[in-house]
């Protein structure tokens, strides 16, 4: 079976064009769930598998406490594994089409408080500094844009357009999305001074750009990584939030709750967030309703 999920990664990463998170998530899943059914049942191969047998693999999951969102997740990589071997003609049916996982409950997405991120924008930093002009920034971006953090690291220099004219707003940044999907983010004009100072100690920093493709650059002027960017995200929130979560991806949810709860169209907010689907923008409308509902409350008399 590990041959089979070897071609089918192939095809996740060279015609699907999946990021190598998303098929890293795919391997470990497919990789735990091949190991458990040749530990168990001596199974070797994907079209020696019954419906039963996934059953009960999920149900130990359950019994050993794993979270529904990772059954799920481990479920949804399995089907998808068996939908591709159908269509290759390796297998006659999809044992895993007619399996259901637990239900999950349904989290709404975590944000910042909107007085908090003025507060956090309204420390001073260093002009002078490389890192805390770059760190500045990042902040700035993921709040005012909602981009994802693998979207700012791969953000490149070309595809930042600060300029300022007179009679046209051209204030923008180019990003490539999930499924190698291009889209283009206004920038705020009072984000354009801070762009400009990055830019001018980017040039005169004292290392060789070795990443110069690449818009945000480390201290040694080589590309971000992920981890770099969640610790600088985690540090300035952790100065104005107690939250637990304190991700890139809060900035992102922060960024969609306070556009939709300042009047906001959802459709222009599922553009600006690269989401394929209104359903998942439509999430954060319930952040949106609880503020209507504090509202009511507070103001209608019969309340």
């Amino acid at each position: 079976m590990i041959q089979q999920i070897d071609v089918f990664l192939d095809y996740l990463e060279y015609e699907k064009r999946y990021s190598q998170h998303t098929i890293l998530s795919y391997k470990t899943d497919l990789m735990q769930f091949s190991l458990a059914m040749l530990n168990i049942y001596d199974i070797h191969k994907a079209n020696q598998l019954s419906e039963q047998m996934i059953r009960t693999w999920l149900a130990d999951m359950m019994e050993e406490g794993k979270a529904p969102k990772t059954i799920n997740r481990k479920l949804s990589s399995i089907k998808s594994f068996y939908r591709y071997l159908l269509r290759q003609g390796e297998i006659d049916s999809n044992p895993a089409v007619k399996i259901q996982g637990p239900k999950q409950k349904k989290r709404l997405p975590v944000f910042v408080d909107e007085k908090k991120m003025e507060l956090l924008f309204q420390r001073e930093i260093d002009k002078d500094s490389f890192v805390e002009v770059r760190d500045a920034l990042i902040m700035e971006l993921f709040y005012s844009t909602g981009i994802r953090r693998a979207e700012l690291i791969g953000l490149q220099t070309q595809n930042v357009h600060i300029k300022r004219d007179l009679h046209v707003n051209n204030l923008q940044i180019k990003v490539l999305g999930k499924r190698n999907k291009e889209r283009i983010i206004p920038i705020d004009i009072k984000l354009v001074s801070l762009f400009e100072c990055y830019i001018s100690l980017r040039s005169s920093a004292d290392f060789e750009l070795s990443e110069d493709e690449w818009f945000f650059l480390t201290e040694k002027g080589k590309k971000m990584y992920p981890k770099l960017v969640y610790r600088i995200v985690n540090y300035y929130l952790s100065t104005i939030s107690t939250q637990d979560k304190k991700s890139p991806h809060v900035l992102r949810h922060t960024f969609a709750t306070h556009m939709l709860n300042n009047g906001a169209d959802l459709n222009a907010v599922k553009e600006l967030l690269g989401h394929s689907s209104l359903a998942a923008t439509q999430i954060y409308t319930h952040n949106t309703i609880e503020k209507l509902k504090k509202i009511y409350q507070q103001a209608h008399p019969k309340a």
